[in-house]
């Protein structure tokens, strides 16, 4: 009989356990639902969500009652002490990923699914990958996408050279907050480019004097635009425009994701005139990137292979939205990665 594996949600607020509340009466909210950490363990067959953990009791104990959780703590260290999960979710504010992450990979967790942002910079990032390196933690980073079917056929088709050598990526997602929003972004720009290094970063954050302190930016500031240059030589890019719809596109063709994921369009070069024309996008599955996300660090603590959403992944997309910032900060400069500046640090005050 498979394992079962023994789960803990450090976090109980609204990723980690009430974010379906907002989302279930959604038109498209087969989009998410098993949407929270804490449903999503409770939805995955492989998992038993036997602890959670929040600083302030009162949220432990409404969330112990709504997922039937047996045990209950205020501090992340003694729940991990004495209730030794294979798995943690680590969905707290940013402030303290890095030192979770660091406590629970140097205490025997063997699985870790930590939200977005990574972290605050990439001194921490660079911390906490050295400690799952170190254990041999399977890692998997909280932007959803990756996981779900919808952009895994899209990866699929693009890795199969259906467009071609790929140009660029660009994602349509607005002016999100840099940290708050644009992880997801940045992610997407990266997963359906290959996962592949980065050359160099430039872009445009809103930002004000006022909120810098040195190197630390007490501002999630909103990114207007960005350039990504991949390695392998495609182009990314993050605009203004609105709909948190991807474009991927080559010499043969074009994918177009549809209202934040609800569809796709794909069109192919096609005839003797080189037309663009609409044909059909296989068939996938509707399912939580929740649950898939959860379900691919099962895959891997059975296997002893790696995660889709693995901890250098994760600080490589982190990487992206610290130089965008360091890029708005010289004025638009090119900022060639790895970031040289790693104590660069974006978090607002009260995370």
């Amino acid at each position: 009989m498979p394992k079962t594996y023994r789960a803990a949600l450090i976090g109980c607020g609204r990723m980690g356990a009430t974010i379906d509340d907002e989302v279930r009466d959604h038109p498209n909210s087969f989009l998410w639902l098993p949407y929270s950490h804490a449903a999503g363990y409770v939805a995955c067959e492989r998992t038993e969500l036997i602890a959670v953990s929040d600083p302030i009791a009162e949220k432990v104990a409404q969330i112990q009652a709504r997922y039937s959780v047996p045990a209950g703590y205020t501090d992340y260290r003694e729940l991990i002490e004495q209730e030794h999960p294979d798995i943690i979710s680590v969905a707290t504010r940013p402030g303290p990923h890095a030192e979770i992450v660091e406590f629970a990979a140097d205490h025997g967790v063997r699985g870790i699914y930590c939200e977005k942002p990574l972290c605050s910079s990439m001194r921490e990032a660079d911390a906490m990958r050295a400690a799952c390196e170190r254990h041999g933690v399977k890692f998997n980073y909280g932007t959803q996408r990756r996981y779900m079917p919808l952009y895994q056929t899209m990866r699929g088709l693009i890795d199969a050279g259906e467009l071609g050598t790929v140009n660029a990526v660009i994602g349509y997602c607005g002016v999100g907050s840099a940290q708050w929003s644009h992880t997801h972004a940045a992610d997407m720009l990266l997963y359906l480019a290959g996962d592949g290094e980065v050359e160099y970063v430039q872009g445009t954050a809103l930002t004000k004097d006022a909120d810098w302190e040195g190197s630390h930016l007490t501002s999630d500031p909103g990114i207007a635009s960005a350039y990504v240059r991949f390695r392998n030589g495609v182009h990314g890019y993050l605009v203004a425009a609105g709909g948190y719809e991807f474009e991927v596109s080559g010499p043969k063709g074009k994918l177009r994701s549809l209202e934040n994921g609800a569809s796709v369009q794909w069109r192919r070069v096609e005839g003797p005139h080189n037309l663009m024309v609409d044909v059909p996008f296989p068939e996938y599955a509707r399912a939580s990137g929740t649950v898939r996300g959860i379900e691919d660090i099962v895959a891997a603590l059975d296997s002893g292979g790696e995660t889709l959403g693995n901890i250098g992944i994760a600080s490589r997309s982190q990487e992206i939205i610290l130089s965008i910032v360091e890029s708005s900060r010289q004025g638009g400069a090119r900022v060639s990665l790895p970031l040289e500046n790693r104590d660069l640090k974006v978090a607002r005050k009260d995370w």
